[in-house]
């Protein structure tokens, strides 16, 4: 499936080298404030160009296709669209025989029958980022008053991300990091107990991200080393303010009114500059294969914005099924 919410609810399409991609919320609120240039900052911070990310450089300037009129949304479903202008198509003809290791390639030439389109991992591709990214502006636009905010707070296993980078880059291989997410300002009650919980919600947004391989509330994994009155955040007023919040903002699985904490590891990108083994359709064998093209060396470093994105996406959708 390609799409995600129930009221405010998202599609994406396109392919990496296809000539659009884009997305349609349906489900937008009307009377919205909008404009192409509102869109702009957190698309320039999901574009490659810092040290350690891909060469291939998109303008990435939204076109409103249909939803807005006169600088505010209609109502009817909003279709938003980006042109794929720097492509290099040649540099995946030997993947019509040889599927990338850790990549999709293999997997949707079984699922789809060999009609999908594998230039630079077609319609699974982190370059339909750019969507999610343009529908995370719409939904944080319906979140007034709460923050949502992403960072980069370790890369190849160290906090020093910089170093991380510069060694990456030094030995030509590719390397992951963990994001951390904060929201601030959300009201007690928003989501469900056990299937439409918070963390249930947020989940699937965040795992149709690539490359996000776990995610963690709270104190996470650390819990299951904890003990039941060390781990309990003591309640400290009415307004259900605590202590600590090793509960990440959620009790069973309805936001609480502290502030939303979570974690996400961002594996190595799979694309490495490193001579691996795959196998060969054309020969039936096993062969060295260097994988050829433009990438990440730590695609980490432009994952924050989209974890943002796809934060707000599952909240928006959430608050709006809290205030119907």
């Amino acid at each position: 499936m390609n799409s995600f919410g129930n009221i405010f609810r998202v599609s994406i399409f396109g392919e990496s080298h296809g000539r659009w991609v884009g997305v349609t919320i349906d489900g937008c609120p009307a009377g919205i404030e909008m404009q192409e240039s509102d869109l702009l900052p957190d698309l320039e911070r999901r574009k490659a160009g810092v040290a350690g990310t891909t060469p291939r450089k998109e303008d990435d300037l939204p076109v409103f296709v249909s939803g807005i009129f006169s600088g505010k949304t209609t109502g009817a479903p909003l279709t938003i669209v980006f042109e794929n202008n720097n492509i290099r198509s040649a540099d995946y003809e030997a993947m019509r025989d040889t599927p990338r290791p850790g990549h999709a390639d293999f997997v949707l030439h079984k699922k789809f029958n060999g009609f999908n389109d594998y230039r630079g991992g077609g319609h699974s591709s982190g370059r339909l980022t750019v969507a999610l990214v343009a529908a995370g502006v719409v939904a944080k636009k319906i979140l007034k008053g709460i923050r949502v905010e992403a960072l980069l707070i370790e890369a190849g296993g160290i906090a020093d991300v910089d170093a991380a980078v510069a060694k990456a880059i030094e030995q030509q291989d590719s390397i992951g990091g963990i994001v951390a997410c904060r929201v601030q300002g959300l009201p007690i009650g928003l989501g469900e107990p056990f299937f439409n919980s918070v963390e249930s919600v947020i989940s699937h947004a965040v795992f149709s991200v690539p490359a996000i391989k776990a995610i963690e509330f709270g104190a996470g994994f650390a819990a299951a080393g904890m003990t039941g009155s060390s781990h309990n955040d003591a309640i400290m007023n009415e307004e259900g303010a605590t202590a600590t919040n090793n509960a990440g903002g959620v009790n069973g699985g309805i936001t609480n009114g502290n502030e939303l904490y979570f974690r996400v590891a961002v594996k190595p990108t799979s694309s490495t500059p490193q001579t691996q083994n795959t196998w060969n359709n054309a020969t039936q064998s096993v062969a060295p294969f260097a994988v050829k093209g433009r990438h990440d060396l730590c695609i980490a470093l432009r994952v924050p914005v989209v974890i943002e994105a796809v934060t707000a996406l599952a909240l928006a959708d959430l608050y709006m099924l809290h205030t119907k």
